[in-house]
């Protein structure tokens, strides 16, 4: 049989060594021995002996702030030996490794996939989210270990060495020291007193010494009660 659909490029890639590596660009590979983190729903393939947990919310203190917050990653553990295939929506897949002293803040709609050694937490955007859909907290990691986020398209790194200004929709993550907040871009006049806007009304607004990842995209979430409701879910799954 013959095809370009088996070329070596399509092939599984293998390694000696267990962990996260993309299998290409838009799906994640987790050679598996022991335990990681991943989010509910991304696995499209596996080999091996292999199990999966959904979290629950972690006792109620953790379960108060999942209802106050609303904001979060639905989690499951992936546990055991083999090869797990992970992705989402066929969009791009990254890696980063965080070393101890790093912290990175991530919109929760963007994490694929982490190391169980990373600590993670839900905190407050300072500042962002009161003019957009974008919400109010982000989950932060810190620690050692690797994490997979992904991004509708081919992202750019902005190095903020100026006042850095980005649409929420599109701020994927960013270091978790600098300061945010809210900047209204559009000016008041009279015609957007008219109803003349240019979509533009207010942008998070970034400050201090570090990086912010932004995607080429900005089109808004669109999710059911449903969809909404395991979106909320996420931080009992983090949390636990």
């Amino acid at each position: 049989m013959r095809s370009e659909l088996f070329s070596s490029e399509n092939l599984e890639k293998e390694s000696a060594q267990p962990g996260m590596r993309l299998q290409n660009s838009k799906m994640l590979k987790i050679e598996l021995n022991g335990e990681a983190m991943a989010r509910v729903g991304s696995m499209v393939a596996y080999q091996g002996n292999v199990q999966f947990q959904a979290l629950g919310s972690g006792g109620l203190g953790k379960f108060l702030k999942q209802k106050l917050t609303g904001e979060g990653v639905p989690l499951m553990k992936v546990s055991g030996q083999g090869d797990v295939f992970l992705a989402e929506l066929a969009k791009d897949v990254h890696i980063i490794d965080l070393e101890p002293g790093d912290a990175l803040s991530i919109n929760g709609s963007s994490v694929l996939a982490f190391d169980s050694t990373l600590q993670y937490d839900i905190r407050m955007v300072g500042g962002a989210g009161m003019a957009s859909s974008s919400g109010l907290f982000n989950c932060v990691f810190s620690g050692y270990g690797r994490i997979a986020i992904t991004t509708k398209g081919t992202p750019v790194v902005l190095n903020v060495d100026a006042p850095t200004y980005v649409d929420p929709q599109a701020a994927v993550c960013w270091s978790a020291n600098l300061q945010t907040g809210y900047h209204r871009a559009e000016q008041m006049g009279l015609g957007t007193l008219l109803g003349r806007r240019t979509g533009e009304s207010f942008t998070m607004s970034f400050a201090g010494q570090g990086f912010v990842v932004v995607q080429p995209s900005e089109e808004p979430p669109v999710m059911g009660s449903g969809q909404q409701q395991q979106e909320g879910g996420l931080l009992g799954g983090l949390l636990s």
